[in-house]
């Protein structure tokens, strides 16, 4: 359904209520998400005069050192997410589940702070969210995150950058809110997102080349060799580093986005989570007309056994994320190239 550009998300999230009074838990939620959202894009605003966001603390749940910004973003969000009928949460920044309201229905997967390795030199960092029904399992207390992405409320991200933004999908398409700052306000600029099938970029972290599996080297080294190549044209790399910009820019200009499991010790799966970082991402891009996999499995249908676990992710413009897997699956011809490349998928065995 199309909305006027320029309301306001507490307007949006109003009539998404009026339209399905099913979803006035989540929308709850969402609104405590964005209020937490643009205090920590003050934070993000001042830089250096709000002190050394980038100074290195305690290591989180995946074993990466904890920037100054990750602390005071996973605690701003848990703060909010406390006044919300939120019974758990899985954050990056926490070793297990938290539980804030048990008898709350819901139950949320948070990177509280996307592109660490951003802050200390002020390029973008984001946060990222899903959201989805809280399940009772006895003896179980992952069990709500042991359900498929299918079962997401929502989904979204924010992108802390020249303008805050707030990309949110309720399963009725992407729509991009940007903060109107002197108001405090996210207001609709981009509604019903729909993602091209095909466009001339891909974003990947090309240094890690040596270390990929045949067919993504094969892909990459035909978008490289342009109308020279396979692909009969031309291709652009983007890398931001924050997987919220690279995100942002395919639903935006369309492409793909690859990042998947290679041979590094500790990266046969990649380094993405598959319940805070690419469930979620994969919900935003279906609905807005795109497409999510990890090479073998659409991203949605996958069931994470643990809080924590990583998933390789493609996504991004439906003819592009096929051409992908067409070098997975042998159905793409590369001369000079093993065929046998074609029998491995995005995960390393």
């Amino acid at each position: 359904m199309t909305k006027p550009t320029g309301s306001s998300l507490d307007a949006f999230l109003d009539a998404e209520v009026a339209r399905d009074a099913t979803l006035a838990d989540t929308a709850a939620t969402i609104r405590a998400l964005s209020a937490a959202a643009i205090d920590v894009s003050e934070t993000c605003g001042r830089g250096a005069l709000a002190g050394d966001m980038g100074a290195q603390g305690e290591h989180n749940s995946d074993g990466d050192v904890q920037k100054a910004l990750d602390v005071i973003a996973h605690k701003r969000f848990m703060q909010a997410l406390e006044q919300a009928p939120v019974a758990e949460v899985a954050s990056e920044e926490a070793d297990d589940v938290v539980v804030l309201n048990p008898d709350a229905p819901l139950a949320v997967a948070i990177d509280p702070l996307d592109g660490s390795s951003n802050i200390a030199v002020g390029m973008v960092v984001g946060t990222i969210f899903g959201i989805r029904p809280k399940v009772v399992a006895k003896g179980d207390p992952n069990a709500s995150f042991k359900t498929p992405g299918t079962t997401q409320t929502a989904a979204g991200f924010v992108v802390y950058g020249p303008a805050t933004t707030f990309v949110l999908t309720l399963g009725d398409g992407t729509r991009i809110f940007t903060l109107e700052r002197a108001e405090g306000v996210f207001r609709l600029t981009h509604d019903a997102l729909k993602v091209v099938p095909s466009a001339n970029e891909y974003a990947i972290n090309a240094s890690n080349a040596r270390h990929w599996d045949g067919p993504i080297k094969a892909f990459i080294e035909d978008c490289q060799r342009g109308t020279d190549g396979p692909r009969d044209r031309d291709f652009n790399m983007r890398w931001t580093a924050a997987l919220v910009a690279d995100a942002q820019r395919v639903l935006i200009r369309g492409g793909v986005f690859l990042y998947p499991g290679d041979s590094r010790k500790g990266y046969g799966q990649g380094r993405l989570r598959l319940l805070y970082e690419t469930a979620p991402m994969a919900f935003l891009m279906e609905q807005a007309g795109a497409a999510a996999t990890d090479g073998r499995t659409r991203v949605l249908d996958l069931v994470a056994t643990k809080i924590h676990e990583r998933s390789p992710l493609v996504f991004g413009s439906t003819e592009e994320v096929a051409a992908v897997a067409a070098y997975y699956d042998g159905r793409q011809p590369a001369a000079g190239r093993s065929p046998l490349f074609g029998q491995r998928g995005l995960m390393r065995s």
